[in-house]
């Protein structure tokens, strides 16, 4: 997999770029994943963190792609760089789907294997998106 150095572009301009010129045996993938983000929340801004897409609401990177395997791609759903108190006991959010598997309470990863487990995930996914970016934007 290539990857690109982060230029100065930002926000989807750098992202479209970044797609554009990655090559890696998921792009059909992420780009489906992408969409799915989104469309979840106009107000999204993305930009590239970590060599990869990464989605912002109110200046804090809330969800970032590691692209870094051959074989899936992950999402990392997170609060931002730096980190915060608790915003309560438990896990940022309910997932019922088990699509998550979490790394610590605010911080959480889901993984996707192939067009068919994006299909399969779709609808989970836009509810954990919707659900994440709720809760991780009541702190701002």
């Amino acid at each position: 997999m290539a990857f690109q150095k982060a230029s100065q572009e930002s926000g989807p301009l750098a992202v479209r770029h970044f797609l554009d010129k990655l090559e890696h045996p998921l792009k059909q993938e992420i780009e489906v994943v992408r969409a799915l983000i989104l469309a979840a929340k106009p107000e999204l801004n993305e930009h590239i963190k970590w060599n990869a897409p990464s989605f912002c609401l109110q200046q804090e990177d809330r969800i970032t792609f590691n692209l870094k395997s051959r074989d899936s791609i992950r999402l990392i759903f997170h609060r931002g760089a730096k980190a915060k108190a608790p915003l309560g006991k438990g896990y940022l959010i309910e997932d019922a789907s088990g699509l998550l598997d979490w790394a610590a309470p605010d911080r959480a990863i889901a993984t996707f294997t192939g067009m068919a487990d994006v299909e399969a995930k779709k609808a989970a996914l836009a509810d954990v998106v919707k659900a994440w970016l709720a809760k991780a934007g009541e702190e701002s």
